[in-house]
């Protein structure tokens, strides 16, 4: 029997919660202790009540899971409360993109524990547990970034879909993954001129099958160059496995951007991939630099708590299930980041 702790998220605005009451309950009923913080679920709209009517039991308070637990499930990487509270003995399971978070890479190996990361666990070449909040900070990328272009949040005043009369907005996404497609998809259904770039052509020949109204091109500087001066929204959605995101748009390209236009990074978790992208938050979403307005929330999924939160549950919870009845499998294997105060995976930045 493992004794698996969740705890209350301590990141800003951060409401989220990794288990809710019924995949939780499973793990309870897979012969688990589940240990749930008080008030963990209470962000997503899940109550106390509602864990131990599953089979939970609740800890008071952070201190008190932390002891009592041997594997530690959260959302986000640990802020530094949590750090504080883990020991050795802990298996922490959680979004960690380490690439971004040098500090907390030398915190990990010094405690000496075992982490596996949620995005760096691959199966057949996917990411299954990073996924579901790609597609979800895909859509917000394009929802938010419209609004930014709002004369209200100091954009151009373009709006998206256009009208009968006026042409629609134009919007550029960099990175046709998961999260780059939900972006995409969604301002092609808002009624824009999307522009979607890869660099794996197979990739763009299979989204342009099935949504013909997108545009699809090869990424590379001459074709940024190209886009960029009739760009209103550019979505950076670019994503290597663990390591830090390469930069593909130079300073000097988003100079190109009309004033007022929009930038959202959605890479910003590994880094970022545009040159001018440094981290916001909820509470302060976005700057203006060159005239343009850049967001780069790195939790961006948590705006969408509720969503967010059943969908990456129910996710991890079968790696949950593996990794509390000590079954490693090559995927989980390989998706340890730290152990015995040494880094276990590559985190350079990709070329």
């Amino acid at each position: 029997m493992t004794h698996i702790g969740v705890p209350k998220e301590t990141k800003p605005a951060e409401m989220r919660v990794a288990l809710t009451p019924v995949d939780a309950g499973s793990l309870a009923k897979a012969g688990h202790t589940l240990w749930i913080e008080s008030g963990a679920g209470v962000g997503a709209g899940f109550s106390n009540e509602d864990y131990t009517d599953a089979g939970c039991k609740i800890c008071a308070d952070a201190d008190a899971l932390y002891a009592m637990a041997d594997m530690i499930v959260k959302v986000k990487e640990p802020q530094q409360g949590d750090v504080d509270r883990l020991t050795q003995d802990h298996l922490l399971f959680c979004y960690l993109h380490l690439a971004a978070e040098p500090k907390l890479t030398e915190d990990l190996k010094n405690i000496g524990l075992t982490a596996v990361a949620f995005e760096t666990v691959v199966e057949d070449g996917k990411t299954p547990l990073l996924a579901p909040m790609s597609a979800i900070a895909g859509r917000l990328a394009t929802q938010n970034g419209t609004s930014f272009l709002h004369s209200s949040k100091g954009g151009r005043g373009v709006l998206m879909g256009g009208i009968s009369t006026h042409s629609a907005g134009h919007v550029v996404v960099i990175g046709a993954g998961i999260a780059g497609q939900e972006a995409a998809i969604l301002a092609a259904g808002m009624g824009a001129h999307v522009t979607l770039l890869d660099l794996n052509e197979e990739r763009l020949k299979e989204v342009k099958s099935k949504y013909p109204t997108i545009h699809t091109r090869l990424s590379n500087t001459e074709t940024i160059d190209e886009l960029l001066p009739t760009c209103d929204l550019l979505v950076g959605a670019v994503y290597v496995i663990g390591r830090k995101a390469p930069t593909v748009v130079s300073e000097d390209q988003v100079k190109l951007m009309p004033k007022g236009s929009v930038i959202v990074d959605i890479s910003i978790d590994q880094g970022g991939c545009i040159a001018t992208s440094r981290p916001t938050s909820h509470d302060a979403p976005y700057y203006v630099e060159h005239g343009v307005t850049h967001s780069a929330i790195t939790n961006m999924p948590a705006a969408a708590q509720l969503t967010a939160s059943e969908a990456l549950s129910r996710a991890i919870t079968p790696y949950v299930l593996k990794l509390a009845n000590d079954n490693w499998s090559k995927s989980l294997k390989k998706a340890i980041n730290v152990k015995n105060g040494q880094l276990m995976i590559d985190i350079a930045k990709a070329s």
